[in-house]
């Protein structure tokens, strides 16, 4: 039996609908669409938070649909070879049932695969009555099916993992928690402001957060959707596996083995972490066995009295007497927070030989400041931040005779994490602050690394052992973290550099993560890792990218350079000749190209990361490819007006500079590869789900993704606006860029805005970003991307949509005409 004609079926329908017509009591949590069952919202819904739970085995293609996963096997995969091709559930269970009886089923006899298909597709509740009397059965199983995510091969049965590393959600209750606007930076006790400049928001995403509280205290706020898998496994129809909860204060004092996001070890696949910087298929040198760092643990009250007495020791001038120590328990989250989501994005410390009770009081406490902003403890961050920063300041002053030189290793960490924490706390007094004491952190850096080329140059070609090494290598470890933490700076606010090239041209790149945290038996076997690893000198390094060649690094290296060409690029954009210096530029572009070449060189890793990010290697990797976004966009664009809004940390300010910004983004050829850039960093989040990204990168990626997303979204949503309203008619390239872009997201959530993609782009980035908290930065950030959606959409179509009331679009006809010229 074939499936009735259109027109049939709306008779069929028409007759029998005043009778039958099933009542539609399931609504969409983000629009006011109604469905009669349940897995009909459930599919609708996914064209909200773009989650793509089918996953092809045969490469990493996902999809929201499984007639999706099955069309792209037939078209794909047909003649490849990869494996038998997939076969919709119908036809799988029909098979089943014919080989079991020995006789076709009366059911699925008849039944076209295609039209199966075709009815899956479009089925929203609206299938005409006789197809879907005849399919009843079978659809409904098909339909539950649908729901759970496809298991892997050899998989182990997910309903039986309760613990481990596998755990999707982080370590904090659902609801967005906020670092917010702190007026008393100087004061122990921070006072919270109440007001909130957030604007509602149309999809349904929650645009404001509460004040913040404790994790164990926090309640999920009333418009904020819970997370993906609590979603999925509160279906009363779902077959969907649970996963441990970690909601509440219970989940806080759960070990960190519990609180880990999905990584190496994680049930499903298309979850895992990074496994190692770089991909081994690409990596050349020899196999070696996988290994994980190990965060410090605090394992006995006697250690945190011995931690008590350090501070105490510190305490010259007594300013932290009232400080009291968290629990031990609480030290060791913190501890264990920093090691393994913090640590890896600038891993200066060395965590075998970082131990809490001879560790430098000022160092422990801003290591555990960073902990607890991972946990979303503000009032505990804040308390350690602030008494770090008074031990720091306190030992530079009573310090006889002071010199850059002899500055201990510790006081330069311990700055640079007091000031990662001010400046990206969201806290324009913070920024002031970290700027304040530049200078002085530069400083430690030429003295600290002139006494290191002395006890160098003393060894002559002798090596060192590894104790020396450890020593050496945690100094050139730091002093490239604060050049990256410097470069951050000028990408974000527009700061002047305050280190040179010229003060690391010499000075050696970082190792591999590997042999960093080489636990080695002896010193001949050390002397042989060291001898068999790839290090060169920042100098050499730079000379080969731009010599046109591919230079052999470490992961660490690897994000060091991309710093090094961003700086390069910052400073020719400045000079008075760069408008007619054509050969310069063309240099920087080669470099770039190199550097992306190099990356299949790198060093080979074995140490295990298990944060959850779609790149596979290395999160240092990963943050090194949104920075060489953004260098590859300021080649062409240069937002200077947006970066100097940011540093008084006012949204509407902000917001109101990229919307004055539209003269600097034009339509060219040129512009059309700036876009491709935008289009590879929207892209990332896309394919993993907007709603996924925005409940699990504020712990799992780096504040650089935000920080460095900034330009590229500016651009893509001012250049999509341009094209939609300019009287020019866009060119085949553009037309193909923007129907690329536009089939990143589907009708639904694409249709918040009517047809305006460029607010709508504005709009699901905001959002994102500003979802769950870590750093207050990207509070600010998505505050300021909404209020420039509202700008691009315009005062009209933003009051019809708080009024419920739908006014046509103004540039309807002008995006009609467009997709009228795709077809074509």
């Amino acid at each position: 039996m074939s499936v009735l004609p259109a027109s049939s079926a709306a008779t069929s329908s028409s007759k029998h609908k005043s009778a039958v017509a099933p009542e539609k009591k399931y609504k969409c949590q983000f629009c006011n669409r109604a469905f009669s069952r349940s897995e009909h919202r459930s599919r609708h819904e996914r064209s909200h938070t773009k989650e793509r739970p089918f996953k092809c085995q045969k490469c990493r293609s996902t999809f929201v649909r499984r007639d999706l996963l099955l069309r792209h096997d037939r078209t794909v995969h047909a003649k490849d070879n990869t494996g038998p091709p997939l076969q919709s559930e119908p036809k799988r269970k029909a098979s089943k049932a014919s080989a079991e009886n020995g006789s076709p089923s009366k059911a699925n006899a008849g039944l076209d695969t295609a039209a199966l298909e075709q009815i899956e597709a479009t089925s929203d509740g609206m299938v005409d009555i006789e197809t879907a009397a005849m399919l009843l059965t079978d659809y409904h199983q098909k339909a539950m099916a649908s729901q759970e995510p496809e298991p892997m091969p050899d998989a182990p049965d997910v309903s039986m993992v309760n613990s481990g590393p596998a755990l999707l959600e982080p370590s904090y209750p659902p609801g967005a928690v906020a670092l917010p606007q702190m007026p008393g930076w100087d004061h122990m006790h921070p006072v919270q402001d109440g007001k909130s400049h957030s604007i509602s928001s149309a999809s349904g995403l929650s645009d404001s957060h509460p004040a913040f509280k404790p994790a164990s205290t926090l309640q999920p706020h009333p418009n904020t959707l819970p997370p993906l898998m609590e979603r999925q496994t509160s279906n009363p129809d779902g077959l969907v596996p649970s996963f441990p909860s970690m909601n509440g204060g219970a989940a806080m004092s759960m070990s960190m083995s519990d609180m880990g996001t999905p990584g190496a070890l994680s049930p499903y696949p298309s979850m895992m972490g990074p496994v190692s910087p770089v991909d081994y298929r690409r990596s050349p040198g020899p196999s070696q066995a996988l290994t994980m760092t190990r965060a410090p643990v605090i394992r006995s009250e006697e250690q945190v009295e011995m931690i008590e007495r350090n501070i105490k020791e510190s305490d010259s001038g007594g300013a932290v007497n009232s400080f009291v120590l968290p629990s031990i328990a609480v030290l060791n989250r913190y501890l264990a927070t920093y090691f393994n989501l913090f640590h890896h994005h600038l891993p200066f410390l060395h965590p075998a030989s970082f131990d809490p009770t001879t560790a430098a009081a000022p160092l422990l406490l801003a290591v555990l400041s960073i902990g607890a902003l991972y946990t979303f403890e503000q009032d505990q961050a804040y308390m350690l931040h602030i008494s770090s920063k008074i031990l720091v300041n306190q030992f530079l002053q009573n310090k006889e005779n002071f010199s850059s030189r002899k500055c201990p290793l510790w006081t330069m960490q311990s700055t640079l994490l007091n000031m990662i924490f001010a400046s990206w706390s969201g806290d324009p007094k913070g920024l002031e602050w970290a700027c304040s004491i530049k200078s002085l952190l530069a400083n430690m850096v030429a003295g600290n690394r002139y006494e290191l080329k002395l006890r160098s140059e003393a060894r002559e070609d002798a090596q060192p052992s590894h104790e020396e090494w450890i020593e050496d290598e945690g100094c050139r470890r730091t002093y490239y973290a604060v050049y990256i933490f410097f470069g951050l700076l000028t990408l974000t606010y527009n700061h002047t550099p305050a280190i040179s090239f010229n003060e690391l041209d010499s000075l050696e790149l970082p190792s591999s993560e590997s042999l960093w945290t080489l636990e080695a038996s002896d010193e001949e076997s050390w002397r042989e890792s060291l001898t068999a690893s790839t290090i060169i000198s920042f100098k050499e390094a730079h000379d080969t990218l731009f010599q046109g060649e591919t230079a052999r690094y470490s992961a660490f290296a690897t994000r060091v350079m991309i710093n090094a060409l961003f700086l390069e690029v910052w400073y020719h954009k400045r000079s008075p000749e760069a408008l007619q210096d054509v050969v310069t530029e063309y240099k920087m572009r080669l470099a770039l190209e190199n550097w992306e070449k190099s990356l299949q060189h790198c060093e080979p890793e074995t140490v295990v990361v298990q944060l959850s990010a779609p790149h596979k290697g290395h999160p240092l990797i990963f943050n090194a490819m949104a920075m060489y976004r953004n260098t590859r966009a300021r080649l062409m664009v240069d937002l200077k007006s947006i970066q100097e809004a940011l540093r008084y940390h006012d949204s509407y300010e902000v917001a109101a500079s990229m919307t004055n910004a539209r003269d600097k983004v034009q339509r060219s050829e040129e512009m059309i590869k700036v876009i491709q850039e935008c289009f590879n960093c929207i892209e990332v989040a896309a394919v993993q789900g907007i709603r996924w990204v925005a409940r699990t990168s504020a712990t799992n990626w780096s504040v650089e993704h935000p920080l460095c997303g900034m330009d590229l979204m500016v651009i893509l949503t001012l250049w999509l606006y341009r094209l939609e309203h300019d009287e020019e008619p866009a060119t085949q390239d553009e037309l193909a860029m923007y129907n690329k872009l536009r089939n990143l997201f589907d009708d639904d959530s694409a249709g918040v805005y009517g047809s305006k993609l460029s607010s709508t782009v504005a709009r699901l980035w905001g959002s994102m970003i500003d979802e769950v908290v870590v750093w207050g930065i990207t509070k600010l950030m998505g505050e300021a991307f909404k209020l420039h959606s509202q700008a691009l959409v315009g005062y009209e179509d933003a009051m019809s949509d708080h009024s419920g009331s739908p006014t046509p679009s103004l540039t309807a006809q002008h995006v009609q005409a467009l997709e009228m010229q795709a077809a074509y």
